[in-house]
């Protein structure tokens, strides 16, 4: 009796646990053929102020973490940049004053020539404005891609310098991507403060032709402008441009020579004390980079 009732259930036990896998998969989200995929929880939204690093883990170079921007959704898996191709340009290379001639040598800017790439600005305590558009780049990239965008960067530091100011105009074309951010910081002199967005000028003149940008680059450059002040607290800059936060001009190849619709941020003066002291603060930089992901963001899911 007791030989029989061991080998009964030595039958019944698989069968038995087979079965309760059957309906454990019938009554989850996303089990059996056919069934949606299960809900996950939303990512912790390390943009807030006071969060991590943020900074994208494909990057390489400084910072490692994931998450940088504004998290998609509301852990509902909905992605509304879905589709949307965003270049974000971070201006200069640190690696470009090793090599002074090759950034040196003249390139076309679409109504004439200008040289490839500077140096950038830097900080009095030397934090360079290309580190510091590089750290904010990654962020940005971060935060687009969770909202579902595919997000290039013009260049990710490892570079031994440029890419000069006409490749950079082109990586944006080559994408034929719906938005474009060059990442900046100033280098005014001390007491000038704020932030800036810098448009493209209506030019056509030799291989330049802005006109069928300008439009679309102003719209983009305001909602930047407007969320960047909101989530930073920055005011806009009262010495260049309007005074509102935004200039324009005709004289920078990466705008002369886009085909796409494409901005310039200054994000702040990094020769003024108090300036500094934010651009050189990560978690003014988490701040930051959440506004340019949802004034991006912002521009691309508004109805035209």
């Amino acid at each position: 009796m007791g030989r029989r009732l061991l080998i009964a259930l030595g039958v019944l036990a698989p069968t038995c646990f087979a079965a309760w896998l059957v309906w454990q998969s019938a009554d989850q989200p996303g089990g059996g053929a056919g069934g949606s995929a299960p809900t996950l929880m939303p990512l912790p939204d390390h943009s807030q102020p006071g969060g991590g690093d943020g900074s994208d883990a494909s990057g390489g170079g400084s910072g490692g973490g994931n998450g940088g921007g504004a998290q998609a959704g509301s852990g509902t898996g909905r992605k509304p940049l879905a589709g949307k191709t965003v270049v974000i340009d971070p201006g200069h290379n640190p690696n470009n004053r090793k090599h002074a001639a090759a950034i040196n040598r003249s390139v076309s800017i679409g109504t004439g020539r200008k040289e490839c790439d500077t140096t950038g600005t830097a900080t009095a305590s030397g934090y360079s404005e290309a580190e510091f558009t590089l750290d904010l780049a990654r962020r940005v990239r971060a935060g687009l891609r969770a909202k579902g965008a595919t997000v290039e960067l013009t260049h990710n530091g490892r570079r031994p310098w440029g890419p000069c100011v006409d490749a950079r105009a082109r990586a944006g074309n080559q994408a034929d991507a719906d938005a474009v951010v060059s990442l900046h910081a100033d280098g005014a002199p001390a007491g000038r403060r704020g932030f800036h967005v810098i448009l493209p000028e209506s030019v056509n003149e030799g291989v330049a032709d802005t006109r069928p940008i300008v439009g679309p680059s102003r719209t983009l450059g305001h909602q930047l402008a407007d969320s960047f002040r909101r989530f930073t607290g920055s005011k806009p800059a009262s010495y260049a441009g309007d005074g509102e936060g935004t200039d324009t001009r005709a004289d920078l190849g990466g705008l002369n020579l886009s085909r796409v619709p494409k901005v310039f941020l200054e994000c702040g003066n990094m020769r003024d004390p108090r300036d500094a002291a934010d651009l050189t603060d990560r978690g003014w930089r988490v701040r930051a980079a959440r506004g340019v992901v949802e004034g991006i963001s912002d521009y691309l899911t508004e109805e035209r």
